[in-house]
């Protein structure tokens, strides 16, 4: 197997992009990137997308094809696939184009996660994000995303592992990175309070402990390790990327606060890494909702079981507190989470940092970084580490 190599990276603006369709979005994501790699369009053998429910959102299936076809790649006829995994679709995705780098099956490999959510409405699209539960035996019977998470984090508080402030600190520091970063969807920190008075939500869970609606792309460029300074002065190696999955539904674990394939999916990792958690300076988690950021940290051995909170409310995971930065990109709270997009724009935050150009919210001295994307209630995990050289 062949050493991978990220040689450019591409992300658009997070939010509601009224003026902007699917294929707008994710084909400049596509650009951007390839702009970054210095690539003229020829050199790609392959396209792999991220997206969850385009089908649901826009109506439009076959994104594969879509996407190669307006990003002229279909001229080439590469072969272009979409690759759906709930909201770890576009980590996934990154997946599939390591592996088919690393196999020598392709050399340079497009790996795109695009997602256009705000073109329906609240209802619908929060059925269709409900559909990532276990349609039959959770969403059928009521239970949404919100209310299943609100239960992991009542029974977080119940057994001690984390305060409700805590929980909400996550937010706090999502908000404070999203505050740097300008494709970030709230550009805006936010206080411990504005947390807590949020209008409910699911209990405990209130209004900004949950990630909003959103619309946008990301891209990456891959190709082997030993061509990639061909292309680039400052290639970021891919030192591992795992996956993992567990249950659909929540109630048939034997435990709902921590996440089986987030705990294998990151043991898996760090082994074909040769690395531990101490090795890691910063990290991109999925926090959909502030108890699953929090969950996220101590599941990959960041922070022991029970800290990880106290970490977030003390400020311990900024970007600038010398400890594991968490979410530098804002995290899925304030970035932003449009499906599809999300673990691909994780993989182009960590990629920025360990390579020296996060601007205003570098990690000082980044050179192992990681992500964790996750799809349903853990049902679905995608870990990789990235190393700066």
């Amino acid at each position: 197997m062949r050493d991978v190599a990220i040689i450019g990276v591409g992300v658009t603006k997070f939010g509601e992009l009224w003026d902007k369709s699917f294929r707008d979005i994710g084909v400049n994501a596509g650009m951007l990137a390839m702009a970054d790699a210095g690539l003229s369009g020829s050199e790609v053998d392959a396209l792999f997308i991220g997206n969850m429910s385009a089908g649901r959102f826009i109506n439009q299936q076959n994104i594969g094809a879509m996407i190669a076809d307006y990003a002229g790649f279909a001229l080439n006829h590469i072969p272009s696939t979409r690759i759906e995994a709930g909201a770890a679709s576009g980590g996934i995705a990154f997946r599939q184009g390591v592996m088919a780098v690393a196999s020598g099956m392709h050399d340079v490999v497009v790996v795109g996660g695009a997602e256009k959510m705000t073109d329906v409405d609240d209802a619908s699209s929060n059925s269709i994000l409900d559909s990532t539960a276990d349609q039959q035996w959770e969403a059928s019977m009521g239970a949404t995303m919100a209310s299943l998470f609100a239960m992991i984090a009542r029974r977080y508080i119940h057994e001690g592992l984390a305060t409700r402030e805590e929980i909400a600190s996550v937010s706090v520091n999502g908000h404070a990175h999203g505050a740097l970063n300008p494709n970030a969807q709230f550009r805006k920190a936010i206080k411990l309070e504005s947390v807590l008075r949020s209008g409910m939500v699911a209990d405990p869970l209130g209004l900004f402990d949950c990630a909003p609606i959103s619309d946008g792309a990301a891209a990456v460029i891959l190709c082997p390790m030993e061509k990639a300074r061909e292309y680039t002065d400052n290639p970021v190696r891919v030192a591992a990327v795992t996956q993992a999955s567990d249950t659909l539904a929540l109630f048939q674990r034997d435990s709902i606060t921590s996440f089986a394939s987030s705990r294998m999916a990151a043991e898996r990792a760090f082994k074909a890494a040769k690395l531990s958690p101490s090795d890691i300076s910063v990290a991109e988690v999925h926090d959909c909702y502030t108890i699953e950021g929090l969950m996220a940290v101590e599941d990959l051995g960041l922070y022991e079981r029970g800290n990880g909170g106290k970490a977030f409310l003390e400020g311990q995971t900024l970007f600038d507190a010398g400890k594991v930065a968490i979410n530098t990109s804002g995290g899925l709270k304030a970035r932003g989470h449009p499906i599809g997009a999300t673990g691909v724009a994780q993989v182009v935050e960590i990629a920025e940092q360990v390579r020296g150009t996060a601007d205003k919210r570098q990690v000082k001295g980044a050179r192992y970084g990681m992500t964790l994307n996750l799809g349903g209630t853990g049902s679905a995990a995608t870990v990789s580490i990235l190393e700066g050289i």
